[in-house]
């Protein structure tokens, strides 16, 4: 069997592995979709009609979506991290090393688990946002796939970053601890009101992080307004995010003995 043809069998069996812990500790992943769930309620029957400006609690539920769908990917992949470190304190990956399988899928197996469960989070989130009234008529074909690309690349680049938390984390506290950034910055992003409506010495801290062009873009294509330079400033910052990930996820695994 090829190198490659290993890693692939190797990958999709610690894939299973992971989506099997997960169904059958489900209880973390729903702690985690509780946070963008609630602030979803409390900001459009709460205070939707004040944040709105007078354009109406409709109108806010179509601005705040897309935002709430970002926070969704930062708090689902917190538990990437946990489950990462939970791994590395309990001596799972030690036993992994022990057996002739790829090293390599050990962490990928983490990857792609943590995308599919965190995909399947944004739909549950997605679908929420329908049911109390968010629709996007005027979104092409072609604009929901820019918008699944978009969610799947970032995805993938948190999941990274998650994983490089786990793995540099004692345990699993303080693994939720490190990764605490990933659900405070679309907090203090354009998620729940315009840039522009912000202090002025505040604007460049919610303007140059990763989810502020990232729910721009996604506004843009699910709502049609103006998108600018937020799709490549976007996709400069999953990529960037998704290679600091995986080297620093790689340089820690690999320090580990062997």
């Amino acid at each position: 069997m090829s190198t490659f043809s290993l890693a692939v069998r190797d990958s999709s069996t610690m894939l299973r592995r992971n989506l099997l812990h997960a169904r059958r500790y489900p209880s973390l992943t729903l702690n985690l979709l509780l946070t963008p769930v609630m602030l979803l309620l409390l900001f459009v029957y709460i205070f939707g009609d004040t944040m709105s400006g007078g354009a109406g609690r409709d109108a806010y539920i179509a601005y705040i979506v897309p935002g709430i769908l970002l926070m969704t990917i930062g708090s689902t992949t917190v538990g990437t991290a946990v489950s990462v470190s939970m791994d590395m304190s309990e001596g799972i990956i030690a036993r992994f090393r022990t057996m002739a399988i790829h090293r390599g899928s050990i962490l990928f197996g983490h990857v792609a688990g943590s995308v599919l469960r965190t995909l399947l989070s944004v739909v549950f989130v997605g679908a929420v946002g329908v049911a109390m009234g968010f629709r996007s008529t005027d979104a092409t074909v072609l604009e929901w796939l820019g918008a699944l690309g978009l969610l799947t690349l970032f995805t993938l680049a948190f999941t990274w970053i998650a994983v490089g938390m786990g793995l540099g984390s004692p345990n699993a506290e303080a693994a939720s601890n490190n990764a605490t950034p990933l659900i405070l910055l679309p907090l203090i992003s354009s998620a729940f009101v315009p840039l522009d409506s912000m202090p002025g010495w505040f604007q460049p801290i919610a303007e140059y992080q990763p989810f502020t062009p990232a729910i721009e873009t996604l506004r843009g294509l699910l709502l049609g307004t103006e998108i600018g330079n937020s799709g490549w400033i976007a996709v400069g910052w999953c990529v960037g995010l998704a290679v600091l990930g995986y080297y620093w996820s790689r340089a820690q695994f690999d320090r580990e003995p062997k």
